[in-house]
């Protein structure tokens, strides 16, 4: 178990901003962070981060929370280890009692494939560096790649020994079980007999963004052509090859900062990279590329320059995945290197200087470099021409911008030598196709100014949860603070009338809220806001000095998720940067007191409507002399709305 200590030191220290900016790329907005949701496939920005209230909120999934709960949801962990990577990313001592055995057998399946990938990482980087067959198997042919001993160690390279069973023992002996090497992959069992996946090769870790070991690579160095040259971890509950780029993680950070990421195939490549100078590169590991890889580099940048070896052949079925790229909203380029050349020889053989001359120079935007590809192939042949052209133009259909896709079509007309209108009709006859293959209709262009009625049912405002939920954001917001409340007392004036009287009074905005629904016997209906309503009267009641960060890492995840939910959506729609305008909206803070009256009030107004509406639907099952009864009420309650009313009215 982790020391509360160490936990409340954790939240101290970590800030939300910088903790979710590896992850997310976030720019500023108003005084919060907005990013792409990392969370769901989306274009606009709807992820917020509060840096004030130290809080997040996805509005395209729902999910939110503190930044233990982001690596929670993000990164799988449980809490302890969300708790363990803050206090590795800051530098923290974790203070923790030992696990005992029994502790060790309760984790859960997931967390014992992370444990064993740990230790074979651990395993093969020994093996590589502290065994006699490691130094002069695996890192002479490091060395001979050009790494350096920098580049080995911070990409974990290893070497897993030319024997039938050496790791496994070693793991089985140091307490692992049979069960999660299987199932990690790294054991391949047999019935009653195991042998090791990776004998006699070199070992690339896959790592997740957060850095923790996924599965791994191993390349073969023998010149057996039964044996595949490359081998990798098979999926598993921690490795989805579909979801996972090599390198992102070394990569993250300078792919946002210079908000382009280049795209390699192999393992090497992305370190010949590194190595050079250039880490914004990530690899697809000899897979085909998948949309759920793509969105991984879309939550840090919209760019993308995808490089290909000079092998032609190689370079014709790997542009098959640019529509991929496109169909994400992307921009992508693409660049070749010469003949003969790959990403990993080119990096090995130039400087830092002239590899990123050569990719400023020779990457080409998609549509010029698929153009100049194909054309070569359909040379005085006007047949193969006309199928070129539909190639590329099937490509622009993939762009989801209608205004990229007529520039990308005025450029294509122009390198084809074509007229722009046969190729607008083109793309408008593939439009038409796809939506009859999908079985939609495809939707008319909207005239301008045009009123287009909304065939949609319009869903019932709920007043009641809408009025409890502002309750909640008020005491949340400025529940502690001090505030004058101008009230209107009912009383009787000369003439017997009851009548308002106005009555100024100190009072935290938290007694205030809690006083006033104390006097009308008022009840939340919404039990979650219930719950939340009374732990935060007694947390005011108990604590003078209220920090909101810390009352939301304090409550349990539901309470947090729903506090955050509360706050953020207040905060998306905030209004910033209009004094440049020379437009001054009134501070919130400015109204504090009005708003609290105004909210209660409300409430008041909307219980009494529903209680009269529950005497007039009793009057028509009533007797006559009963129904003189609930009428009698009915106007009583109609005179205090009117009362109320003339309040409310007082407080706007």
């Amino acid at each position: 178990m982790i020391s509360k200590a160490t936990i409340d030191h954790v939240f101290e220290t970590a800030r939300l901003e910088e903790v979710i900016g590896d992850f997310v790329q976030l720019k500023k907005s108003g005084s919060n962070f907005k990013g792409l949701s990392p969370f769901s496939d989306e274009r606009s920005p709807s992820f917020m981060v509060s840096p004030v209230k130290q809080i997040w909120k996805d509005f395209s999934s729902g999910k939110g929370g503190n930044v233990v709960a982001f690596l929670m949801e993000h990164e799988h962990f449980t809490y302890p280890e969300a708790i363990k990577y803050l206090a590795r990313k800051y530098g923290i001592e974790i203070e923790e009692t030992e696990q005992t055995n029994e502790q060790k057998e309760k984790a859960d399946t997931r967390e014992s494939l992370y444990l064993v990938s740990e230790f074979a990482n651990t395993y093969f980087q020994k093996i590589l560096h502290k065994t006699d067959a490691g130094q002069a198997i695996g890192l002479s042919y490091f060395k001979e790649r050009g790494f350096t001993p920098e580049t080995i160690k911070t990409f974990g390279l290893g070497y897993a020994l030319d024997e039938w069973q050496a790791f496994s023992d070693e793991a089985l002996k140091k307490g692992y079980k049979l069960e999660f090497l299987e199932k990690t992959g790294l054991t391949i069992v047999k019935g009653e007999k195991y042998f090791d996946r990776f004998k006699g090769r070199v070992m690339f870790p896959i790592q997740s963004m957060s850095g923790r070991i996924l599965g791994f690579g191993g390349r073969i160095l023998t010149n057996d052509k039964k044996a595949a040259k490359y081998v990798n971890s098979p999926e598993s509950e921690i490795y989805y090859k579909s979801k996972v780029l090599y390198g992102i993680y070394h990569a993250k950070q300078s792919i946002a900062k210079e908000d382009n990421c280049f795209l390699v195939e192999g393992y090497t490549d992305v370190i010949q990279f590194h190595q050079t100078g250039v880490t914004n590169v990530v690899a697809s590991s000899g897979t085909a590329l998948t949309t759920e890889q793509i969105r991984l580099i879309n939550r840090l940048t919209k760019n993308i320059t995808v490089l290909f070896d000079g092998d032609a052949a190689g370079m014709r079925a790997s542009i098959r995945g640019i529509d991929l790229i496109l169909e994400q909203g992307m921009n992508v380029k693409v660049c070749s290197f010469p003949q003969g050349e790959d990403p990993d020889s080119f990096a090995k053989n130039n400087t830092e200087e002239e590899l990123r001359e050569y990719l400023a120079n020779n990457a080409k935007d998609f549509i010029q470099f698929k153009a100049s590809l194909l054309v070569e192939d359909s040379k005085n042949d006007p047949i193969k021409k006309a199928e070129t052209i539909r190639d590329i133009i099937q490509s622009i259909s993939k762009i989801p911008d209608r205004i990229k896709q007529e520039v990308y079509l005025q450029e294509c007309a122009r390198i084809m030598d074509i007229s722009e209108s046969v190729l607008f009709s083109s793309l408008a006859q593939l439009g038409e196709k796809d939506a009859g293959k999908s079985g939609k209709n495809e939707e008319k262009p909207q005239r301008a100014f045009e009123v287009v009625k909304n065939e949609e049912p319009v869903a019932k405002v709920n007043r009641q949860y809408l009025l409890e939920r502002k309750i909640i954001e008020l005491l949340l917001l400025y529940g502690d603070r001090e505030e004058e409340f101008e009230d209107l007392i009912l009383k009787e004036n000369e003439r017997g009338e009851l009548d308002l009287e106005p009555v100024v009074q100190q009072a935290k905005v938290f007694e205030k809220i809690f006083l006033d629904l104390q006097e009308d016997e008022m009840q939340f209906s919404n039990e979650t806001f219930k719950t939340l309503y009374y732990t935060i009267i007694n947390t005011l009641n108990q604590n003078p000095d209220f920090v909101l960060d810390q009352f939301v890492n304090a409550v349990d995840t539901q309470l947090s998720q729903e506090i955050t939910s509360i706050l953020m959506e207040d905060e998306r729609y905030d209004l910033h940067d209009w004094n440049r305008m020379e437009i001054y909206p009134k501070a919130k803070t400015d109204s504090v007191a009005q708003l609290v009256s105004e909210t209660i009030l409300s409430l008041r107004c909307f219980l009494i409507d529903q209680k009269v509406l529950e005497f007039q639907q009793a009057t028509i099952s009533q007797i006559a002399d009963t129904n003189r009864n609930i009428l009698e009420e009915v106007k009583d309650y109609s005179g205090l709305k009117m009362l109320l009313s003339r309040k409310l009215n007082r407080v706007l």
